[in-house]
């Protein structure tokens, strides 16, 4: 969408941006220049990227031998926070 229209018409497309639970891409001249995305989509970009993110780190610590037995991770969680009743 051309900046000029966003401008000319910003709360009736966040509206319907939001309500239609879609991105709106901004362009000037042609070219992206920006993203306006829902609230919604904005905080579940951000929680699957949490969840990317975390799964990386898991791999990458299998492949750097950063692992534990499951008796071991049950001994150290004992420790910390006390034996399961």
């Amino acid at each position: 969408m051309p900046l000029a229209r966003f401008k000319a018409q910003a709360a009736r497309i966040l509206r319907d941006a939001r309500a239609r639970h879609r991105a709106v891409i901004l362009t000037q001249k042609g070219e992206s220049i920006g993203i306006i995305v829902p609230p919604e989509e904005f905080e579940r970009l951000q929680e699957r990227e949490k969840l990317v993110r975390a799964v990386a780190e898991g791999l990458a610590d299998v492949r750097a031998g950063r692992v534990v037995t499951d008796r071991e991770l049950a001994r150290e969680l004992d420790r910390e926070f006390g034996p399961l009743r």
